[in-house]
């Protein structure tokens, strides 16, 4: 009895403040931002009509344009719907551009000097665009997409819009949407495209079949790499380019153009009417940078006077008429629910070796054309 009367006596005691006292803390805000979350799902929902997208381009608002090659390269079937409509609108007002091709070998300075001669090109007022084309890993088929990194001033100005996509496995390096792209970006008023290429070999002849001038641009010193791109890529470029040629390099770059100026003698007489020629410069420090665009527009005064441009135009709408077609009667073969159902079994009938590649093809062709009847 007398301990629980201590006890409360203890308990009744004022008790005295500590240092080690903790106060109450604030509440803390939500991990995710719900108000955010809520604008992007309303944004979602607040898909632009084709009406819209087409005025925006044609008032040279560079997000619309963004955008519509975001449609443009979606694989979604209501996007592309809406991004063949856009297409469809900005066609008659392209075609005033001038394209330009741009490939080389990895390390050949393709960024640099599409950013030195897009600036001299962006100070004399003139509108520039840029397609670069990254390439996409085989394992994660993710790009980096650092062209805005490696053009860093062009990329700030005001006059220049860079664009870039991922090769995602598509032969010749180059978007499988780049045709449609350059049709958007003319259609929103730039004088000049760009077309940046990977840089992995041969394959790379497929920009030629897109751009007006194909520019081929090289280091020296490259031996071996020199020799396996020659056959596929020299006899198809329009004008050459031998970069990095400063300081110690002047007397190897003076080499290479030589050796270049050589080769070109033994292919045939170019289609245009224009032999090649050989220039070099330096990127980085801004020199031949005015010659080389010389060279470019020299050559383009040519063909558009003696009909090749015309020619080569008509050429690049039948060839993008064919690719349309190869394209849209791979998309409806994979779709169909016939094909989806027999695909997984044909698969691993090759994979188990009980049937050949070729058979289990024609199966799924066969079935393919059996379901259309």
């Amino acid at each position: 009895m007398q301990a629980e009367t201590v006890q409360r006596m203890e308990e009744q005691k004022p008790k005295k403040d500590s240092s080690l006292k903790v106060n109450a803390g604030i509440e803390q805000p939500a991990s995710l931002n719900t108000a955010a979350i809520e604008r992007l799902k309303n944004r979602k929902q607040q898909l632009l009509s084709s009406q819209e997208y087409i005025e925006g381009i044609l008032n040279g608002d560079m997000v619309l344009l963004s955008k519509a090659i975001t449609l443009v390269e979606s694989n979604l079937p209501a996007h592309q719907q809406t991004a063949q409509e856009i297409i469809a609108a900005c066609l008659p007002h392209s075609g005033n551009a001038l394209r330009l091709g741009i490939t080389g070998v990895p390390g050949a300075g393709k960024s640099t000097f599409i950013e030195a001669l897009g600036m001299q090109l962006c100070e004399q007022n003139q509108k520039v665009a840029v397609l670069a084309i990254d390439p996409s890993s085989q394992r994660s088929k993710g790009s980096i997409l650092g062209d805005k990194t490696r053009m860093e001033n062009l990329s700030a100005h005001p006059n220049a819009y860079i664009r870039p996509s991922a090769a995602a496995g598509t032969l010749g390096g180059v978007a499988r949407k780049t045709r449609e792209s350059i049709v958007l970006c003319e259609a929103a008023g730039f004088d000049h495209i760009f077309v940046e290429t990977v840089g992995v070999g041969q394959s790379e002849i497929v920009v030629h079949s897109m751009v007006d001038f194909f520019l081929l641009i090289l280091i020296s010193g490259a031996g071996d790499e020199l020799q396996g791109i020659k056959k596929g890529i020299m006899e198809m470029a329009d004008g050459l380019v031998v970069n990095k040629a400063d300081g110690d390099n002047i007397g190897r770059a003076n080499r290479a153009k030589a050796e270049c100026e050589s080769a070109l003698h033994l292919f045939p007489p170019a289609e245009s009417g224009v032999e090649p020629r050989v220039l070099t410069c330096s990127s980085l420090n801004n020199i031949g940078i005015k010659e080389v665009w010389q060279m470019v527009t020299s050559h383009i005064d040519v063909i558009r006077n003696n009909g090749y441009l015309t020619h080569k135009r008509t050429q690049q709408a039948v060839q993008l008429m064919y690719e349309t077609i190869d394209e849209a009667l791979k998309n409806r073969f994979y779709d169909d629910q016939a094909v989806k159902q027999a695909l997984p079994a044909m698969e691993n009938a090759v994979k188990n070796q009980s049937v050949t590649a070729y058979i289990a093809a024609q199966n799924l062709l066969d079935n393919y054309f059996n379901s259309l009847k």
